[in-house]
């Protein structure tokens, strides 16, 4: 019996080799599925429709609270103290608070103009508006020109100072911390923040500040982010190339430069229109987006001012803040043009830090949060359960876990049965109230949920090492930012009567639009859609080869297509 296992195992011979390895790798498969295979597949299913259930749950919660907020909740300006700030004839402009606005830069060479524009623009008393802007740029030239933006706006007495530091400890959170402590902003009662591409409308301040004053257990007012208006650009391939009309290009962000942005819009539009009116309304917390913002600085010194500990500095300081106690108000009304990645590469780092930042956070502040006594504990389960685990964690990982490896593998197991309504059923009804926030781009619907499944990878991985604090969890790469360079190009195509002209962003080198994972990804749904289209029933076949695609053009560099 020893001898027949023996043979049976390792061949003696080399004659049909290839055979008997092929035999013994089935005969394997055959003797592990059924005692370890098939029940380690079942527990995967379970705990991926647990989790699926858990985010089903979430979205539908938000989705009725969102809908009772706009049937029958009041206004901010109804729900809190509200009263516009008036010019007194006897007082002079001393009615009005000074506010300090923070600009933090870094190389931004295409849109430095733009902030310091903006914030110099502001409809604020002068002399009780103070701008920093905080350039921690490493290009000498780049300083240069920042720092005569500056001394320009100076000079047609805007009260604007360019503030340099020795070196960039702390990146963002240490250029915001070493501001708030120059000495020429002691004075100052509440800290406006812009980053280098947003674009404040003049009336900002009058329209935020007013809840600040008026009620003093506020701590900070959040605006909208806006990605600008539709216009005729036509969407080439990965934003590599972009076709722009230039007949029509004014105001302008970059929403619908390329695939690959009009996909973020919908991600963050959704993020803003239900998760963030959703926090304001029920809890008065939310996370700080880390721009277009207005905080109490009292508030900021009592939460223990801006730390560094992770790459989410801007979620860092709200969760302490509101676990003291303040509050926070989300004005979806008020809305400030901002700019959108355009290219893979620098949405890939983005998207890295805002997985992995809110995941390390999360472990260094569950327990925080669970001994804290300010706040109900209700509260605390909504920031412990809703704000960070289902959202920042679960929606990651279940996006991936259950959708690109669960249930691929179980057509290649089919004794694992995977109800239709886990998936099929609670995934389309998840998909339909994430695309409340950009009715316009419903058609682009099915492959924003192809390039979420992709990017889920990118986000799980980068969760996973926020969790366990591994090596890439605070690395910290500015996003680049283009600005206003297409529309220029556009502008000067139209004036030498060339027309509609291609015009070329910067390329990358082919080593650096390779992705190794997500092409191993693609390879892997590509097989399990061939065996789903020879031995499956459930027709799967459809959907992974769809999504090979997707993962295909992910891991060669490009995300996007003619629309």
């Amino acid at each position: 019996m020893a001898e027949t296992s023996s043979k049976i195992l390792i061949p003696e011979t080399f004659q049909g080799y290839g055979y008997d390895i092929t035999g013994q790798i089935g005969m394997m498969w055959e003797l592990i599925k059924e005692p370890l295979i098939v029940p380690l597949l079942n527990l995967m299913v379970y705990v991926s429709l647990a989790m699926s259930l858990m985010l089903f749950f979430e979205r539908v919660y938000m989705g009725i609270v969102i809908i009772l907020v706009k049937l029958f909740w009041k206004k901010p300006e109804k729900r809190y103290n509200y009263e516009p700030i008036q010019e007194d004839v006897e007082m002079g402009n001393s009615n009005f608070p000074v506010v300090l606005i923070q600009i933090p830069m870094f190389n931004e060479k295409e849109v430095y103009k733009i902030s310091i524009g903006a914030a110099c623009g502001l409809s604020w008393p002068s002399d009780r508006l103070v701008i920093q802007v905080l350039d921690d740029s490493t290009d000498p030239t780049i300083k240069q020109m920042v720092e005569v933006e500056c001394q320009r706006w100076a000079s047609k007495g805007i009260n604007i100072t360019y503030q340099i530091r020795e070196n960039r400890t702390g990146y963002k959170a240490g250029a915001l911390k070493e501001g708030l402590k120059r000495g020429y902003v002691k004075h100052c009662e509440y800290v406006a923040i812009f980053d280098a591409d947003f674009r404040p409308e003049p009336d900002f301040l009058k329209r935020a500040i007013p809840f600040l004053v008026n009620n003093p257990d506020i701590a900070l007012v959040q605006a909208r982010w806006r990605f600008g208006v539709k216009v005729a650009i036509i969407p080439l391939l990965a934003c590599g190339f972009t076709a722009v009309n230039s007949a029509s290009n004014q105001g302008v962000v970059n929403a619908d430069e390329c695939l690959l942005t009009r996909m973020q819009e919908m991600s963050l539009d959704y993020h803003f229109t239900v998760e963030q009116e959703v926090g304001s309304a029920t809890h008065a917390f939310f996370g700080f987006n880390g721009t277009a913002g207005v905080w109490r600085i009292a508030a900021i010194n009592d939460a223990g001012g801006w730390k560094d500990r992770t790459t989410v500095e801007d979620m860092d300081l709200a969760v302490r803040a509101g676990l003291k106690g303040w509050k926070f108000v989300y004005l979806g009304d008020l809305q400030v043009k901002s700019e959108l990645p355009s290219t893979f590469k620098a949405f890939r780092f983005q998207q890295h830090r805002w997985s992995c930042g809110p995941a390390n956070l999360f472990r260094k502040m569950v327990m925080e949060i669970v001994k804290n006594k300010k706040v109900t504990f209700w509260k605390k389960v909504y920031v412990i359960y809703s704000f960070f685990f289902v959202r920042k964690i679960i929606a990651h990982m279940v996006t991936f876990f259950f959708y690109c490896v669960v249930l691929p593998l179980t057509i290649l197991v089919p004794e694992v049965y995977v109800p239709i309504w886990g998936a099929v059923y609670i995934p389309s009804i998840i998909t339909i109230l994430n695309s409340v926030g950009t009715p316009r781009s419903i058609h682009l619907l099915f492959y924003w949920i192809l390039f979420e499944n992709v990017m889920s990878l990118h986000r799980t991985k980068a969760t996973l090492i926020g969790l366990l604090e591994a090596g890439r969890a605070n690395e910290w790469v500015v996003t680049e930012k283009l600005g206003d360079v297409l529309k220029k190009k556009a502008a000067e195509a139209a004036k030498n009567k060339t027309g509609a002209k291609i015009l070329r962003i910067p390329k990358f080198k082919f080593g650096d639009r390779l992705h190794l994972l997500e092409l191993g990804f693609g390879v892997f749904l590509f097989f399990c859609g061939c065996y789903d289209f020879v031995h499956g029933k459930n027709n799967y076949f459809i959907y992974l080869f769809l999504q090979t695609i997707t993962f295909l053009i992910a891991g060669f560099g490009y995300v996007g297509t003619i629309i």
